[in-house]
């Protein structure tokens, strides 16, 4: 994959890669900043952000922004998480320019018209809603805040609805102004285009954007911890995690395939352990979530109230096997295999490869070739998958249940569950 890359004179960085073969192109807007980069009064004004841009700029009102891309059959969205914001498209190829204009628009000259604030702070109040109504969802915000206690990292994505109600033009603007600059944004386009192109048509749009940012981000560190909410619920949701790595650690990749063996499929050991053999649970997994500064490894389960007493012990039992006993070459060779292919399908998708290249050049001022990444992966051994686990399993733990709850294993008893 051959990615060619331009650095305008204020620092914004244009990354493209050309599949002339197709009839297509992904492009989009990448910022380095979300939840995690906010201050406790502002919670949530990144994800606002994200939805008001859309509510008209100088050029063009809502209906336009819509009608610009759905007219020629594109299509745009966008999303917030806790370290990254993203606008992106997706085009036939003779509408590139189109697409970069409008996304363009929405970076260079949002109005946060009042009116259309006010209609939008409902609709995303409404979101805020849904997501504390969605146990699994809501439940992951109760395992964040609990992992990473006291920081914005912890914090909700959408932020309380009494800060979303509180925000208006100026705070949107003051935001952007300080947290949107061409140091920590890149823009990236995949698919049936030329290079030179498209960095002409965002340096006409772009270039007045302002260098630097100038915010200070909250610092990452992971506490650990307790979270038990009751809740009428048919099914108990359950999140047990420890501290993981940030993206720039030597063990990112080994913690990646700890993950993947322990709980990133069908075949995987919690998998086959809980659910196929035990009947325990319908949904059981392990993830591996990299930060800038911090990480957070976790096992999340949808099962029965009475049967948590059960699991508990069973999911000690799993994480003690990694940590005192070798895996065997067979599963180890299968995880790398699986990781490796997911990794490969992935990029043959133009809107996957865009996100890589511009969450990499981000992340490492770098693309990453694949090459080193099957490199990295195909040189772990059964040692680093122990040592990782040592390293990760003796943290202090997070544990979060959410559920109609009556009899469980307290805090102090998943502690003793995990001694190893």
């Amino acid at each position: 994959m051959e990615v060619k890359l331009t650095t305008l004179k204020n620092g914004l960085r244009v990354a493209t890669v050309e599949r002339p073969q197709t009839e297509t192109v992904s492009l989009g807007i990448w910022v380095n900043t979300g939840s995690a980069c906010e201050t406790l009064e502002r919670n949530g004004i990144s994800h606002f952000v994200e939805h008001t841009v859309f509510k008209g700029t100088k050029k063009r009102n809502s209906l336009q922004i819509s009608e610009d891309i759905e007219n020629v059959g594109g299509q745009t969205n966008a999303y917030t998480s806790r370290e990254f914001t993203a606008f992106y498209a997706k085009m036939l190829k003779n509408d590139v320019e189109l697409a970069t204009d409008v996304l363009a628009d929405l970076i260079m000259a949002p109005t946060f018209d009042a009116s259309e604030l006010a209609k939008e702070k409902e609709v995303v109040v409404q979101e805020i809603k849904q997501t504390n109504d969605d146990p699994s969802d809501i439940v992951y915000d109760y395992f964040q805040e609990t992992a990473f206690a006291n920081q914005a990292l912890g914090r909700s994505i959408l932020g309380p609805a009494e800060k979303v109600r509180s925000f208006n033009a100026d705070k949107l603007h003051d935001y952007m102004k300080h947290n949107y600059a061409a140091e920590n944004m890149v823009v990236a386009a995949v698919g049936n285009l030329n290079h030179d192109e498209f960095v002409k048509m965002v340096e006409d749009r772009m270039s007045g954007l302002r260098a630097k940012t100038d915010y200070v981000k909250d610092a990452q560190h992971y506490t650990g911890g307790s979270s038990i909410k009751t809740r009428d619920i048919e099914q108990a949701q359950v999140l047990l995690g420890f501290e993981g790595v940030p993206y720039n650690d030597a063990d990112y990749y080994p913690v990646t395939v700890l993950s993947t063996l322990l709980g990133g499929s069908m075949s995987s050991r919690l998998f086959q352990e809980i659910r196929e053999k035990r009947g325990l649970v319908y949904t059981v997994y392990s993830f591996a979530n990299a930060h800038t500064g911090s990480g957070m490894f976790g096992i999340y389960a949808g099962l029965n109230e009475e049967e948590i007493k059960q699991y508990m012990p069973v999911v000690a039992d799993e994480l003690k096997k990694i940590v005192n006993e070798y895996v065997t070459d067979k599963e180890l060779e299968r995880v790398k295999v699986q990781l490796k292919a997911s990794m490969l399908m992935a990029l043959e998708s133009s809107s996957s490869t865009a996100e890589v290249i511009a969450r990499q050049h981000l992340l490492y001022n770098r693309v990453i070739p694949v090459e080193e990444i099957v490199e990295k992966i195909n040189a772990i051994n059964k040692d680093d998958i122990q040592r990782v686990a040592r390293r990760l399993f003796v943290s202090k733990p997070t544990y979060t249940l959410l559920g109609n709850l009556h009899d469980y294993p307290s805090y102090d008893m998943v502690e003793k569950y995990l001694r190893f």
